[in-house]
């Protein structure tokens, strides 16, 4: 369903708007590229079905896959890079302190379609090697608050060119985990729970995202061969346009051989263990790594302060989303 604010209009002209969408992706990159010490590298549209790279999820959404003619492989377009980046740490060779960033380009067929969400997903996806030391929440915390310092500095450089822009970001992030906001707010959803704590604090690291929370419940899912469940976070932003939190980034500290083992179990997916990645990694054959993506459309909408993501993104709407964008004079691209 799509929502339209009352009185809402786009503080940027079309051409504008494209104008600026270039300045934000040129800086963004190259304040993340100084901010964590990352290396850019080339990434793959889709991977092949048996490899077990595909990032999974929630574990019930469908990729796009097709079949390659000459070989008879079944491939599938990634759902995003986050355990292909893993590997490439290993065979490029990375050390310690260094990373890689990309852009990663998505389907996700299963989304849903409204002002925040597209099937097409475009993000900077980035995968950093650390130390088994370095696997604590005091990494994880000062990787996300240097994002979030990146993305206020391209939000001044932008009220610098585009006067006028109503978006204030805060700087300091506060941190919370998903225990906390079920014991603060017992009767509310975890939706209900990020749109209050954002509004209230501007910008927020909730922390802790995949497991059981002492209700029985999830705040939210999370794949298991991936984030560590008691490492990750997401990155929330107050979003004054549509009056609710903005998720800009998922990261998570990567999961070591132990929490692999552990996570699959819990999530009923000890079938993944054969796959060539799950095996690799129980093994201790791949680095230790902090990463995530940041949303580059997303990250467009809300330093532009559009309404829809399809003010700044091109891809498919259903009729009624066209509709309503039109009457309220809401340019999709």
């Amino acid at each position: 369903m799509t929502l339209i604010p009352d009185n809402y209009r786009s503080m940027l002209t079309l051409y504008q708007t494209q104008e600026a969408i270039a300045l934000i992706k040129a800086t963004v990159e190259d304040y993340l590229r100084k901010a964590l010490n990352l290396k850019r590298v080339s990434a793959p549209l889709f991977v092949e079905e048996s490899s077990g790279l595909n990032d999974d999820l929630n574990g019930v959404e469908r990729p796009v896959s097709f079949d390659i003619k000459q070989t008879g492989s079944n491939v599938q377009v990634v759902h995003s890079l986050a355990k292909w980046k893993r590997l490439a740490l290993k065979e490029y060779n990375f050390p310690v302190g260094e990373g890689l960033y990309t852009d990663m380009n998505a389907i996700r067929r299963d989304e849903t379609l409204d002002n925040l969400h597209s099937i097409y997903v475009d993000q900077w996806d980035w995968e950093k090697v650390i130390t088994p030391e370095m696997r604590n929440l005091a990494t994880l915390k000062d990787a996300m608050q240097r994002i979030v310092t990146a993305l206020c500095g391209t939000c001044d450089l932008l009220k610098w060119k585009y006067a006028g822009l109503p978006v204030n970001l805060t700087r300091e992030v506060t941190f919370l985990t998903t225990q906390e906001l079920e014991d603060q707010y017992p009767s509310l959803t975890p939706k209900e729970r990020e749109n209050l704590v954002a509004r209230q604090y501007g910008t927020v690291g909730l922390l802790q995202i995949g497991g059981k929370l002492r209700s029985g419940q999830r705040h939210d899912g999370r794949a298991p061969d991936y984030d560590d469940w008691a490492l990750n976070g997401d990155i929330l932003f107050w979003h004054e346009p549509l009056q609710c939190a903005m998720e800009i980034s998922s990261m998570g500290v990567r999961v070591s051989p132990d929490s692999l083992d552990k996570q699959l179990t819990l999530a009923g997916c000890d079938d993944r263990r054969q796959l060539p990645f799950h095996k690799a990694l129980l093994a201790g054959e791949l680095p230790y790594t902090i990463g995530g993506g940041i949303g580059q459309s997303r990250t467009c909408m809300l330093l532009l302060a559009k309404a829809h993501i399809g003010e700044v993104q091109s891809s498919y709407w259903d009729k009624d989303t066209i509709a309503a964008c039109e009457q309220a004079g809401i340019t999709l691209l």
